[in-house]
């Protein structure tokens, strides 16, 4: 069923298409527990056993962090396909600019992390110090979560809670603006796209150079790196893609609209997932499996022993309750 207004464009009522937002709720859900399991083992992992002087270990913590600080925007987020934004607009805007921050840091974390290894594989030859990689380390980060936070500035202003639309409030950018489109497509551009093109470019000279090395055993890193930035942008890309399609084609009909619709909730559900991945592919690392492997048993050990301490501190703490009666028992007068 569809309306003419008087521009000509045409409003199509839809009541059959299919509904993802009780999957997506769910599945953000799903997302937020192994996300937040993963990347706070990798902390622990990176924080006990790892040296934080090492520049890898520099960018792996950020991006951890960065992942942890996007993970916590998808309960949020889940409670609003499930039923609709009950938070209020101060937590609306916070929970935007988070998941900004939490997005754009880890492309810069990324790109920082291709540089790098761009700088310490293909200009091998270059003078630099390890104290001056990992001060150019840690600049970079800062740059990172200042840029990301920066970016995020905007779209927490611009964005707000509209409502009730029959009894419904929800949390979006209003996006009839062209101002507010061109904003957004010239953040994204810069921010997705062309960190995209530098990383194709630097892995490109990378794998050329490594090929032609005698000895691979060295850059196993690279490989570890590479696998990283592939996961990034394998579940990031169609999520942007998509946008950018949405953008320029606008579908009609009832059919377009719900294809439409689901391969978004696809792509987004794919996007989102990249927080809980991270953990899984350092795991490629056999030193970081070991160093998990550690952890987790010096966990079970310490549970252990407090078990068995509290079982013994319960029999000695019997065994005396019971002498002392007996005690007792031994003085009472004889009738």
């Amino acid at each position: 069923m569809a309306n003419s207004n008087d521009s000509g464009d045409v409003v199509y009522f839809c009541p059959n298409i299919f509904d993802f937002a009780t999957i997506n709720g769910a599945l953000f859900i799903l997302i937020f527990i192994f996300s937040v399991t993963g990347n706070v083992l990798l902390l622990c992992v990176l924080l006990v056993y790892e040296n934080l002087k090492n520049v890898t270990n520099v960018f792996v913590l950020n991006l951890a962090c960065s992942d942890l600080v996007f993970t916590v925007t998808l309960p949020f987020w889940a409670v609003y396909h499930l039923h609709h934004w009950v938070f209020g607009d101060f937590v609306c805007k916070s929970m935007t600019a988070a998941y900004i921050v939490g997005l754009y840091s880890s492309i810069i974390l990324l790109t920082a992390m291709t540089v790098d290894r761009f700088v310490t594989v293909v200009l091998h030859n270059w003078s630099s110090t390890p104290v001056r990689r990992r001060s150019c380390a840690m600049a970079a980060c800062a740059a990172a979560w200042i840029i990301s936070i920066a970016a995020s500035v905007s779209d927490a202003i611009k964005v707000k809670v509209d409502g009730p639309w029959n009894g419904f409030y929800i949390c979006e950018v209003p996006s009839d603006s062209p101002d507010v489109n061109l904003g957004y497509y010239l953040q994204v551009s810069l921010l997705f796209f062309l960190p995209f093109a530098i990383i194709v470019f630097c892995y490109s000279a990378i794998l050329k150079t490594v090929l032609q090395a005698s000895n691979r055993k060295r850059h196993r890193t690279v490989v570890v790196v590479l696998c990283i930035v592939a996961a990034f942008f394998i579940c990031w890309g169609p999520f942007n893609i998509l946008l950018f399609i949405h953008s320029l084609y606008e579908p009609k009909g009832c059919n377009a609209i719900e294809r439409s619709q689901i391969a978004f909730s696809i792509c987004r559900i794919l996007a989102f997932s990249h927080c809980c991945m991270n953990p899984l592919l350092y795991m490629l690392s056999q030193k970081l499996r070991r160093h998990l492997l550690q952890l987790l048993c010096s966990k079970t050990a310490r549970r252990k022993n407090m078990e068995r301490g509290t079982g013994q501190t319960t029999i000695i703490q019997n065994v005396a309750f019971n002498a002392q009666n007996s005690a007792v028992m031994l003085e009472l007068p004889s009738k």
